[in-house]
Order: structure tokens, then C-alpha cells, then sequence
């Protein structure tokens, strides 16, 4: 009900509303932000881990640090879980935590900063110092109005990259750190920053040209296996211990923060090295010979770049069997059949379920999906596919049907706590559901 209201008032109240927030939180809570080193994160895929590696080699390095990100929320010894489904905090409790930060005694805040709390002025007020840009792939188009709407909410984040005031800050010098392997690096190059720095992978793509960039980071992989990655970060040799090619960018963007914080190159080298998960994202759940990979992956990008890494690193005669659905509630729907196709390209098998289907029918959203799946014709459906609306019963099916050395992609939720169903939320946890399931599967 609150989505259909939403869309018949007009945009311009919607936007003053969210900017009268802003500034009554800031106020409220004594802009906090201008006590602290503010570093922003914002892309489509790699926000959250992006973020953690940040948060973990600062505190690595003896920082109090405080975080907020789509799964959890940490401030110094303190840590919890993020059960509100925002990715970025709404204004009064953004302000909060980083007032509880500041009384905490940190030193640097990390924000995950989507485009949708641009969108609502969540970052206003907020004194950011160093930016990072993960990526950009087209995703809530219809939330935005379009793609360039979309970069430019994300491109919002480095215009507000300034100079802290206070004297204790003097040493921290405002940085743009941006993906150069993206398609759309150059727009927020052009962006004017006090310092630019640029990263992206050894031979990769790179749309920035040298002026651009006052520094690059690159980074080479070196072997690639199912338990973790080699590869060198500007020259080091680091050994993640976590999956997929996407997890190098990340490193290689906390690398360059760690970098532009003065962090030494042997505290951030053993701080990626340490971090061995980050709940929801590749998160694996072995038993008896199957896989489950639990991954947050909810747009076409994140979905095929999870598909291609599980697929390079499987043995040959393991089979990959995906289980996903599409969020509802107005959220992009061109996207579906497009995920339901790069399902059947990659998949040995697929089971579409729910995602959170909102106020939604979830049998729509389905639908959409199949035909993706129809239109690349390698799957027959109640064979090697299966539309099963309840997600615990479409994971059991995933499981029952998957034999010793196959993996189970289970995506579109990663470390959420709830499913939102037209009724309202239940709780849920994607691995938790998995581990019941594999004890009662014996």
C-alpha cells in the first residue's frame, strides 16, 4: 500500500520532506560527522564487502573505527546485525550512530552511501573525506527515472569530498578513489576533487585516461581456487581468503583507503589476509559433498559475475544449479527475464522463488523470470527447472536434486533477516534456512 501512495505525490514534496529530515538530524545530533574521518562507499555490487575490508584494516591498524552497512553495524568493540533492509540509514539514525561513534571515541566512520539515500538526502550534512566508487551497472531505474539519473545520484557522493575543519584533520587530504574498469569512470573523474586516485585489475579495461588519475592501483590475480584467491595489490603479494574475481576490486579499493589514511602496507596486507567471510557474500555452506554459495547478487552484473566465478572454479563434472528470485515493490522490472536468462546460459539446473515480493504478485515476478529462461531454450521445465513460489521449498529442491560436488548458487538475499511478503515481514536468514534444511536432508 505505502509504494502505490508514494507514486501520486509529487516528486518535488517527496524531495523537500527528505531534505527537511536531513537538516532537523543533523541539528538534533550536532552534525557528528564533523568529528570524524567519513569514508564513503557507493556503486551498484561490492558496497558491503568493500566496506568491511575498509572498516577491518583501520581497526587492524589501531583505529577506533565505526560502520554502517547493509549487514551490520559496528562502533569500536560494539557490533550488531542490520535487520532494517537499508542498505544507508535513514537521516535520524544515520545521524545517531555516528553521534554514538563520536562518544565511542572513533576516529573514522565507513558508510555504505547508495544512490537511493543520495536520492533522499541521507548524506546531507555528512562531511565526507575520501569516496570510493565500486562499479556502476544499471539497477532501480525506475526508482531513479533513469540510468544518467542513477550515476549522477551516485556522482553526488564526491561532490561533497571537502576539507575537514577542525585541526586534527589537517593531515586528511579529500580522495575520490574510482573502479577505472568501469564504463562510466570518467564522469565521476570529472568531478572536481582536491586528489584522484584510480584502481583496476592488471590488462583490465580502463576508461580513464592518465591526467585523470594522480595515482593508479593495480592489481594481478595469480590463481583463482574455490576456497580463496592469490593475487598482488600494487606490488604486494596478499592471499584472500575469500571467492571470486569482484573480491579483488574490493581488496584493491581498500587497499587504495588504506593508502590515502597512511595505514602501512603490512597492516593492511595482514587485515585482507584475516578476513576469511563476510556474511552473505560468497558464503559457503558445505555438506555431504554439496555446496551452497550464499550471495547477496540481486541485478544482472552481481548475478553473472557470481555464475562465472562458480563456474570457473567447480571441477568439470559438477553441475551448477542456481536458486534466485527478483525483488518486488516497484523495483526494475526489465531486469527479470534478463536474470532468468543468464540462469539458464549458466545453470545446470534452476529454481525461481521468491525474492521480496512486497505488495507484489509474486507469480508475475516469476513469470518474468521464466521467460528468460524459455527464451535461451536449454531447460525443460518440472527437468532442470521449477518455478516454486516458497523459497524454503524451492532451496529443498535444490538440495534434493544437487548430488556430492555440485553447487547451489542461492542469491538475491545474502544476510538479510526478514523476507517481505504482501502480508509484511517474517523472518528469515538465507544460511540459516540451508543449515536446517542440510541436517533435516541428513
Amino acid at each position: 500500500m505505502f509504494y502505490s501512495i508514494r507514486k501520486i505525490i509529487p516528486h518535488a514534496c517527496i524531495r523537500w520532506y527528505h531534505l527537511f529530515l536531513a537538516v532537523c538530524a543533523n541539528v538534533w545530533y550536532r552534525f557528528p560527522s564533523q568529528e570524524l574521518v567519513v569514508i564513503g562507499v557507493t556503486g551498484t555490487n561490492g558496497k558491503t564487502t568493500t566496506c568491511h575490508m575498509i572498516a577491518d584494516m583501520i581497526e587492524h591498524a589501531g583505529v577506533k573505527v565505526g560502520l554502517t552497512s547493509t549487514i551490520e553495524f559496528r562502533i569500536a568493540d560494539t557490533r550488531w546485525v542490520n535487520d532494517t533492509k537499508q542498505g544507508m540509514q535513514g537521516r535520524f539514525r544515520l545521524q545517531k550512530l555516528l553521534r554514538r561513534m563520536v562518544k565511542a571515541g572513533c576516529r573514522v566512520a565507513v558508510i555504505e552511501t547508495t544512490s537511493e539515500g543520495i536520492s533522499q538526502y541521507r548524506h546531507w550534512g555528512i562531511e565526507y573525506s575520501i569516496g570510493v566508487l565500486t562499479n556502476l551497472t544499471p539497477e532501480h531505474i525506475e526508482s531513479h527515472g533513469s540510468f544518467e539519473q542513477y550515476k549522477k545520484a551516485k556522482g553526488m557522493l564526491f561532490f561533497t569530498l571537502k576539507r575537514k575543519k577542525k585541526k586534527q584533520f589537517e593531515d586528511v587530504i579529500p580522495t575520490s578513489i574510482i573502479n577505472t574498469d568501469s564504463p562510466h569512470a570518467d564522469y565521476f573523474l570529472s568531478i572536481p576533487v582536491e586528489r584522484r586516485w584510480c584502481y583496476g585489475l592488471k590488462g583490465g579495461h580502463c576508461f580513464a585516461t592518465e591526467d585523470q588519475c594522480e595515482k593508479k592501483c593495480t592489481a594481478e590475480i595469480t590463481e583463482m581456487h574455490f576456497h580463496g584467491i592469490e593475487c598482488v595489490l600494487n606490488g604486494m603479494p596478499v592471499n584472500l581468503a575469500l571467492s571470486g574475481r569482484m573480491n579483488v576490486y574490493n581488496a584493491l579499493a581498500a587497499w587504495c583507503v588504506g593508502e590515502a589514511l597512511d595505514i602501512s602496507v603490512e597492516d593492511r596486507k595482514k587485515a585482507l589476509e584475516k578476513m576469511t567471510r563476510v556474511a552473505g557474500r560468497m558464503e559457503k555452506i558445505e555438506h555431504n559433498g554439496i555446496t551452497v554459495v550464499v550471495d547477496y547478487a540481486h541485478d544482472p552484473a552481481a548475478l553473472e559475475q557470481v555464475y562465472e566465478t562458480l563456474s570457473a572454479i567447480k571441477v568439470p563434472s559438477a553441475r551448477l544449479i542456481g536458486v534466485f528470485g527478483a525483488t518486488g515493490g516497484g523495483r526494475d522490472h526489465s531486469k527479470r527475464p534478463v536474470m532468468g536468462k543468464l540462469a539458464a546460459a549458466y545453470c545446470d539446473a534452476i529454481v525461481i522463488c521468491n525474492d521480496d515480493p512486497y505488495d507484489e504478485d509474486p507469480q508475475s515476478i516469476m513469470s518474468a523470470i521464466e521467460s528468460g529462461v524459455k527464451e535461451k531454450g536449454r531447460h525443460v521445465k518440472d527437468e532442470t527447472y521449477w518455478i516454486i513460489e516458497d523459497r524454503r521449498k524451492a532451496i529443498k529442491k535444490a538440495i534434493e536434486f544437487a548430488r556430492s560436488g555440485d553447487i547451489i548458487a542461492l542469491t538475491g538475499k545474502g544476510a538479510e533477516e526478514c523476507i517481505v511478503l504482501a502480508d509484511g515481514k517474517q523472518k528469515w536468514n538465507d544460511k540459516n534456512v540451508v543449515e536446517e534444511l542440510f541436517l533435516l536432508c541428513g
